[in-house]
């Protein structure tokens, strides 16, 4: 391995330290509640090293996001290969909940926590999520257009049907769902999930 190599090696693994730290302290302490310093202390660096990878905390969470929207929309690009639109959509909502049960982590930073919202308006930009949306976007409109789903406003078919699927994803990783046995939570998911589904679909 050649110089240039292993000091691109030495800083990708840094940038991991710096992240999966950030994410223990933010999950556990509260974004709000950490600081460079406290991110530093534990990795055992000094906040000048952190600053050399990230200009601030608010970057560092963006980092975490990304990283996050990156594993979800891999998952998504290989629902692709169904052909049946109204079958992508279905399972594309399988793999939304699978994701989120688990990835918790992420999933918390990227949809949860409130602090990422104002981390995206910094950035002034929001790619990695929108090409995920982007996605489901286009499966609703071509199920519209196949006439396998009512025709309507695709922005507000494709804003509810994520509505529906993210709401029962954080339900359930915020252990909101207590009135239901944990033996039975799969399936009742599974059942509401269907339900849904049956209300889509055009007779």
């Amino acid at each position: 391995m050649g110089i240039t190599e292993r000091k691109k090696r030495d800083r990708q693994q840094m940038q991991k330290l710096i992240l999966e730290m950030a994410k223990k302290l933010f999950l556990k302490e509260g974004f709000e509640n950490v600081t460079i310093r406290n991110i530093a202390d534990k990795i055992e660096y000094s906040p000048a090293t952190v600053y050399l990878y990230f200009k601030d905390k608010e970057d560092i969470l963006f980092a975490l996001h990304t990283e996050g929207f990156q594993k979800l929309f891999q998952a998504q690009q290989r629902l692709l290969s169904i052909k049946s639109p109204i079958e992508r959509l279905r399972k594309s909502g399988e793999v939304y909940i699978k994701f989120a049960l688990e990835n918790p982590e992420y999933y918390d930073l990227m949809f949860i926590m409130s602090a990422t919202g104002k981390a995206i308006h910094k950035q002034e930009e929001w790619a990695c999520g929108l090409q995920s949306y982007d996605m489901l976007r286009q499966n609703v409109e071509e199920c519209m257009k196949r006439k396998l789903i009512p025709k309507g406003n695709v922005d507000a078919a494709a804003f509810a049907f994520w509505s529906l699927v993210h709401g029962m994803a954080s339900l359930i990783i915020r252990d909101r769902c207590v009135m239901i046995p944990e033996q039975h939570l799969q399936q009742v998911v599974q059942g509401a999930f269907d339900f849904m589904m049956s209300g889509l679909v055009e007779k």
